[in-house]
């Protein structure tokens, strides 16, 4: 019989690979590099296993995708694969501007709706409260309102979804009950930032008492737990803008 793991991963994989169709990456009957037998070739090893990828794809078929057919798949179709094999997050991450935004730009100044700061500053319980006129702030297409912070992100432990270098928007959540499980937050506590993952964690009264905090590059960071208390605060990551 058929895990259910395996079956929730094999819904995902059909969803991706709608996606991909949606997107023209992959185009069932074409002959040209983007059919059934290419991804075949690439999840599976061989172009004449495009039957069993057609399995997969076959509400009505007992062949599911495994975790390593569908890493493979992750990998040659930039999927999540947080998303794809644990169902957290979303298929393709963020969508990102396309113009060529770089630390060094924004940075530039100039009228805009959000505060550019650094991983240090953001720590601090006093951002953005002095000196406002020496803060940079920038204005990106699609992000509006208030209450919005960036910074850039040291480190690869969410990548493939943020990379090291790449810049996150994120806005401040004023209540903790609005954090939604598996969504990617800036957590800021005791003077650290972390970008994760999250997942609440709740006492026998329902409230929020921890949270588990995971990476999305899992097999070189495993997840931890942190404390909620007086200092914690959460900013939802909206945007993330890569270093091009």
């Amino acid at each position: 019989m058929i895990k259910e793991d395996r079956i929730d991963l094999n819904k995902r994989f059909v969803e991706a690979f709608q996606l991909l169709e949606d997107r023209g990456a992959i185009v069932k009957n074409d002959r040209s590099g983007r059919g059934v037998g290419d991804v075949a070739d690439k999840v599976l090893g061989n172009k004449a296993y495009g039957h069993i990828i057609r399995a997969f794809l076959n509400p009505e078929s007992k062949r599911v995708i495994d975790y390593g057919q569908a890493q493979s798949f992750c990998r040659s179709f930039d999927i999540n694969e947080a998303w794809l094999l644990h169902g957290i997050g979303n298929p393709f991450g963020f969508d990102t501007p396309g113009d060529g935004f770089s630390a060094e730009r924004l940075m530039a100044g100039g009228p805009g709706n959000i505060l550019f700061t650094t991983v240090r500053a953001f720590a601090g319980a006093t951002l953005g409260a002095d000196n406002q006129e020496d803060n940079t702030y920038f204005s990106i297409p699609g992000v509006s309102g208030a209450g919005l912070v960036a910074f850039q992100i040291d480190g690869n432990s969410m990548d493939p979804v943020i990379k090291h270098n790449d810049i996150v928007v994120c806005k401040s959540v004023e209540n903790l009950n609005e954090i939604r499980d598996n969504e990617i937050y800036a957590v800021r506590s005791n003077g650290n930032v972390w970008v994760k993952y999250v997942q609440k964690i709740h006492n026998n009264r329902g409230r929020i008492v921890r949270m588990k905090l995971i990476s999305a590059n899992y097999f070189d960071n495993d997840p931890f737990e942190e404390d909620v208390n007086e200092s914690t605060r959460l900013y939802k990551v909206v945007r993330k803008i890569s270093n091009v």
